[in-house]
């Protein structure tokens, strides 16, 4: 058959929750187009693909998954939490051309800024990888103090982390504010992009092929405010990053939140092309401090 003869084969979003690659459970779709600005401003251009749009189930389903995760993953060492990040970078580089094309059609970039995106991604995941064995002594210690106990303070992962991803950044972004979650032992729900959420629904791709366990990582698309305001009310959600919420929706989600006191990472602006801190590594993690008595040796009183 001649080249020109064939039908292209259309690639079918999901949504990955639990592990897995369901589709809604309402069975709507949205129709997700390029944007055609070189600045990545907003316009329509072509169609790109038709995306899941997520329903209140749906996010109650990945808080379900995301909880059950959550014992195992976080119950890792810190050191097999880095060698499951390192590895979604190698697959991420062997993938870095299905990437660059969609990069590129999500934030109207061209083909070698949208190189640059992913690139500066892959090493955002090395980066935190990185990061997973070493927060603790950066955070934690002992700490001295009046009398015959040792004290000791060490980080523990809040729990359940619903992240309003970037709008915007669709692929650097997102891994910005993903990454850190898990890498400290917490387990998210992502609400992608509402214009862009090729780039994350592709990531899960990735994720279910590099060691991620499933439930550890969520990914939801569809209207923002749909999906993050039942994840903000519900009760089993300890936290929310608000990164990719606007003013109003923010306040509203905040509110939603205060029911069962989550943690509250408000939106603030950040170029996710700088070097990150360890904000966001702190941002969801818990302060457990031990206090333990010191015991004597031996007859003559002495002790450690």
């Amino acid at each position: 058959m001649n080249a020109v003869d064939r039908l292209n084969v259309l690639k079918t979003y999901k949504l990955y929750v639990g592990g897995k690659f369901p589709r809604s459970e309402s069975g709507r779709v949205y129709e997700v187009t390029a944007k055609t600005s070189a600045a990545g401003a907003a316009g329509k251009g072509k169609w790109l693909a038709n995306a899941p749009l997520s329903s209140r189930k749906d996010a109650r389903d990945a808080v379900v998954a995301a909880r059950k995760a959550f014992g195992g993953w976080s119950g890792a060492t810190a050191y097999n939490r880095g060698q499951v990040l390192y590895r979604v970078a190698e697959m991420l580089e062997g993938r870095r051309d299905q990437f660059t094309r969609e990069v590129a059609d999500a934030e109207g970039l061209s083909k070698s800024k949208a190189a640059a995106v992913v690139d500066a991604t892959i090493d955002r995941w090395v980066w935190y990888a990185g990061w997973t064995d070493k927060i603790a002594q950066v955070v934690g210690g002992g700490n001295p103090v009046a009398g015959p106990f040792f004290n000791l303070s060490s980080p523990e992962p809040t729990g359940v982390v619903a992240i309003v991803a970037p709008q915007e950044s669709s692929f650097l972004g997102l891994v910005s504010v993903l990454a850190p979650v898990i890498a400290t032992g917490n387990t998210a729900i992502v609400v992608a992009s509402e214009n862009s959420p090729l780039p994350a629904l592709s990531l899960a791709e990735v994720l279910a092929t590099s060691d991620v366990p499933g439930g550890v990582v969520n990914v939801l698309s569809g209207r923002t405010a749909e999906i993050a305001t039942p994840l903000a009310a519900h009760q089993d959600v300890n936290a929310i990053d608000l990164a990719g919420a606007d003013e109003v929706l923010a306040k509203e989600l905040e509110i939603a939140a205060a029911d069962n006191l989550k943690r509250v990472l408000r939106p603030q602006p950040v170029d996710y092309a700088e070097t990150p801190g360890i904000d966001r590594l702190t941002a969801f993690l818990e302060t457990k401090t031990v206090w333990h008595p010191t015991g004597s040796l031996g007859a003559s009183g002495s002790s450690y």
